[in-house]
This record gives structure tokens, sequence and C-alpha cells, in this order.
């Protein structure tokens, strides 16, 4: 099941998954479950700040069920078995990067960054 991004309501997350490309390049979607540890950890500990983050501005969060549907037009390498499971998606919906697991807050924003600068995206500020 498809949910809010964080800290937006569902019909925001409909317009913000319509824009066109360039007017919202990436999207970092986060596979998670419910009962999983892990997640719970990332959504207390990362979750609030990665919202407010340059990283989110260029690609902002969106979540989806392990065992759900997909948001639309998402097209993956293969699909996710673990939680959680971040993957950055570019203009078109393709998979551009993966993260399996939630190495800690420490590690997490190294290798969205990388994920980015490793699918053309620029973080600024």
């Amino acid at each position: 099941m498809l949910r809010a991004v964080v800290g937006f309501p569902g019909a925001a997350l409909a317009l913000l998954l319509a824009l066109p490309a360039g007017a919202q390049d990436f999207r970092l979607l986060m596979i998670e479950q419910t009962g999983c540890y892990v997640c719970a950890a990332f959504n207390r500990d990362v979750a609030p700040a990665y919202e407010a983050s340059p990283e989110a501005r260029l690609a902002p969060l969106v979540r989806a069920d392990l065992h759900g549907p997909l948001p639309e037009g998402v097209v993956l390498a293969s699909r996710p078995f673990v939680t959680p499971t971040f993957i950055l998606l570019g203009a078109d919906g393709h998979e551009a990067g993966r993260l399996i697991g939630f190495p800690g807050e420490d590690f997490f924003w190294g290798y969205v960054n990388e994920m980015i600068d490793q699918a053309g995206g620029a973080v600024s500020g």
C-alpha cells in the first residue's frame, strides 16, 4: 500500500507523483512493512531530518509496503525482499540506485548522496 510522503497527505502525494520531469527529478522510495523494527528506527531517528533536508528537496521520500503494489509507473530491477529498502527513482520511475537495509543514521546520508551523485543529481545546500 502506498502511503503519503512524510509530512504530506495522500492528495499531495498524488500531485507530487504527477509532476512533469524536471519539476521533480528523483524520488526515494522506502519499502517497509508493519512490525519492521528497523523501519521504526528509521522513521523515528532519520525520517524527520530527511524531510527537512536538501536530499528530500531533490528526492522526496515516498513509501510502499513490501507486500503491496508499487506506486504507478515505478520500474525496478528486482522486487525488494528486505525492509527497509531505499530505492532512488529517476524522473521516469526507473530504479537509479538501491540501498538494502538501514545501516544507521551515520551511514545512511552518505549512501543516499552517493546514489544521487551516481544518478546525475546534485544535492545543494
